[in-house]
Parts: structure tokens; sequence; C-alpha cells
């Protein structure tokens, strides 16, 4: 499961306004529901189910790349956005360093092996430099995307 296979252009934001990890996870969630992906009775479950994964401990993997991600039974398919922060946002990650790239995914329920490989794909196309500068320097969701479809 690639970004370029989960993310449309209406999934991506290439300027997010928060500017905290809470506020980051619930402006990609609210953008999940306003893209019909998640339903607005979800949100909320949602929400909780990537709080308690982010508070077991920060999903800030380092290189300026945050993965939230939880499972829940209130999707049916692996949903995802992509948002980016120029000025980069504490998550606590494991570097110390800010966040500028937030890739949010949440997989059904008992889907571990999805999960994983979902999560596993992610991490190994974002821990590619020359892929984060590009990130860094598209000006539009349309950019991003074709970076993750490339």
């Amino acid at each position: 499961m690639t970004l370029g296979n989960l993310l449309s252009v209406p999934q991506i934001l290439p300027a997010l306004q928060a500017t905290e990890r809470w506020g980051v996870i619930t402006e990609l969630v609210d953008l999940l529901v306003a893209q019909s992906q998640i339903k607005p009775a979800d949100r909320d479950a949602i929400l909780a189910a990537l709080r308690q994964r982010e508070e077991t401990m920060s999903t800030g993997i380092g290189f300026g790349i945050a993965i939230p991600h939880a499972s829940s039974d209130r999707v049916e398919k692996v949903v995802a956005a992509f948002g980016r922060s120029p000025g980069g946002i504490e998550f606590d990650s494991l570097d110390n360093a800010p966040v500028k790239f937030v890739v949010l995914f949440v997989v059904p329920k008992d889907q571990f092996q999805t999960h994983l490989r979902t999560l596993a794909s992610i991490a190994k196309f974002l821990n590619d430099r020359p892929t984060r500068d590009r990130l860094a320097t598209a000006t539009t969701a349309e950019e991003i995307l074709e970076i993750f479809r490339g």
C-alpha cells in the first residue's frame, strides 16, 4: 500500500494550519471527514484511537517525519491524509527534531498485516532524503501527489 495509491489531491495539505501535534492530527482527521473518507459520526472514535496510539509512543520517527496511525472498526478500507508544516511542529520525535511531514492513516481493525505493510512502506519512502527534499520544495498538492506516485 503506497502513498500514491492511498492519497488524492484533496487529501493533501501543503501548508498545515495547526502548530502542535494534537492540532495537526485533528486537522488531518477533519480533512478526511470533509472528503467523506471518515463518517462525521466516527470522527471522535477515530481521534480517540489515534490519541491512544500516540500516547503509547510518539509516531514522530525522526528526519522531520511523523506517521500517526491507528486501527479502527470505523473504517472499511485504509484511509490516509498528508500534511506539510513549513515551520515544523514539536511532535516529541525520536530525534527531537521538529516534524515537517505528517502522514496520518487509519486501517480497518483486524488487518494487522496491512497495518504493518502500510507503515513500513510509508517509512521507507520518506526515509529517502532526496524525496524529502522534493516534498519540501513542492508548491501544490498536485506536485506532492506526483512525488508520491513517482
